[in-house]
């Protein structure tokens, strides 16, 4: 270990703790936590993000981070370190200690407001709470931009956090190229909606028994039950403390047969991420996903391209019959693979289709742009959220549940990640291209035999953590770096194919 970075080891091993201890709050604040526990917890919260910021910014190590910036003899994951320490020091440095430490707190409570406001469909109950954190970002943002980034745009910074390199001019492009190339064939197969049922998505479901076959679901997909756990919370997250303490959660509807089985595979896709990263990687700064694109490219590999193939199902849809053996009695495989594909404009991101999802995200997109670049309004944002989904999808929100408040991102301050969502759509029809291209995949998933899936996913993306970027892997991985025509050729094929002559039924 280099001399320098050693000396550095004592703060890394602190700031680790002390941010374990904060996922452990906010794990338990969405799962497990009694509703009226936030108030006085966040205390908790403040005190330990207090400490944090102390561990981060302190005169010994920016010391030591100016003198490892000129160390030649660093081993890749120090290099790795150092780069990604640096970056959030100077993320945070600018920030004053008392308003980050006031900040945590806030967030801390507004998820438990969030879900109060959800439930009772007023977002006027999450409007103030909500405005309170935008201007806590604002601030923020202002003092980063002056310390170091004069000549970039607020929300760039933002969505720098997330996916770096990724500015509003890039994403612009990306979602008028989709635009272009995708509603017409959204408009398309609108006229052809009608064509598939699954009237069997909304009979009833006993949640005992989607437990079951959704923990059963997890461990066929590769989820290590010895390194993970799964609970149950308003919106599925997936968390970690390390490789080997691996979290997720999801969302039973008794009403809806799929929400929960594609929450359990997305998540999952996300918890191998993070159960595969090297053990000399794993508890450090670089001991975890490399960007939220990279991993919601997982998440949605495992989910789509992969969970909505009647290859997946084959070993699976006689088990999913046995559970449900009413509800089931008169659909087969054929029927069920069209229902699980069907796309049809919806309200509900985490409930929409394939074809449609990524003007889901457009929308949050265009509505956070509005926020940080307009200064829009925030008690006019439902009525921006509506109009938004009239014009993009057609449909219109009744209720506040199903527009504005139907996502829990903003309650934790992330403003700027959802792009990563529809970034990740387009990752992962990228490396669902090369999986096919590398291995007998379809054989594989008829088989329900994910080893050999998870142990190239391991080798050529996930142990890596942080040390390499997205562009690296994909270059070193396939030979190009990040190409989005792979969707738009993933989307037109599958859905010409699904509402054409022929009906969709798997892996090509």
């Amino acid at each position: 270990m280099n001399p320098i970075f050693e000396k550095l080891m004592p703060w890394l091993d602190k700031a680790y703790a002390l941010s374990s201890a904060l996922v452990l709050f906010e794990w338990d604040n969405e799962t497990e936590a009694p509703e009226e526990s936030a108030g006085l917890t966040s205390k908790a919260i403040e005190i330990l993000s207090d400490e944090y910021y102390k561990t981060i910014i302190n005169p010994e190590v920016k010391k030591l981070l100016k003198h490892l910036a000129s160390e030649k003899n660093l081993s890749l994951k120090e290099a790795a370190i150092v780069k990604d320490l640096q970056k959030q020091y100077d993320s945070m440095e600018p920030i004053p200690q008392k308003e980050y430490r006031e900040y945590q707190g806030l967030i801390a409570r507004a998820s438990s407001v969030w879900t109060r406001a959800k439930s009772a469909d007023n977002y006027s109950q999450f409007e103030p709470v909500l405005k309170q954190i935008v201007d806590f970002q604002k601030r923020f943002l202002a003092c980063r931009l002056k310390a170091g980034h004069p000549d970039m745009r607020p929300y760039d910074l933002l969505l720098n956090d997330y996916e770096e390199g990724f500015t509003m001019k890039a994403l612009d492009e990306f979602f008028e190229t989709l635009k272009r190339e995708i509603i017409p064939l959204i408009q398309k197969v609108a006229e052809k909606k009608d064509r598939i049922s699954k009237d069997y998505n909304v009979r009833t479901y006993p949640v005992a028994l989607q437990k079951d076959f959704n923990r059963m679901l997890a461990e066929h997909v590769g989820f290590d039950f010895k390194r993970g756990v799964m609970k149950e919370s308003a919106h599925p997250f997936t968390t970690n403390l390390h490789n080997r303490d691996v979290r997720i959660t999801t969302h039973y509807d008794v009403h809806n047969l799929e929400s929960a089985i594609f929450s359990t595979i997305h998540e999952s896709g996300h918890a191998l991420y993070e159960m595969h990263i090297d053990d000399d990687l794993t508890a450090t700064p670089v001991g975890c996903g490399t960007s939220m694109g990279m991993h919601e490219g997982q998440s949605r590999l495992f989910e789509n391209n992969l969970g909505r193939s009647r290859a997946f199902w084959i070993p699976l849809f006689e088990k999913l019959k046995d559970t449900y053996p009413e509800a089931l009695s008169d659909v087969d495989l054929d029927h069920f693979i069209l229902g699980i594909n069907k796309s049809s404009p919806s309200l509900i991101r985490t409930e929409s289709d394939e074809l449609t999802y990524s003007l889901h995200i457009l929308i949050r997109y265009e509505v956070e742009k509005m926020i940080f670049e307009e200064n829009a309004d925030m008690e006019k944002l439902p009525e921006i959220w509506a109009e938004k989904y009239r014009e993009y999808l057609g449909v219109t929100p009744e209720k506040d549940s199903e527009g504005i408040l139907q996502d829990i991102h903003w309650a934790g301050g992330s403003f700027g990640y959802f792009p990563s969502y529809a970034l990740g759509n387009a990752i992962a029809a990228q490396i669902y291209a090369h999986l096919k291209k590398v291995m007998p995949l379809e054989d594989y998933l008829e088989a329900g035999n994910f080893q050999p899936i998870n142990s190239y996913l391991r080798e050529h993306i996930h142990r890596f953590g942080k040390t390499k970027t997205t562009g690296e892997i994909l270059e070193e991985m396939m030979g190009e770096g990040f190409n989005p025509q792979y969707y738009i050729d993933y989307l037109k094929e599958k859905y010409e194919t699904l509402y054409g002559s022929k009906l969709y039924l798997g892996v090509k």
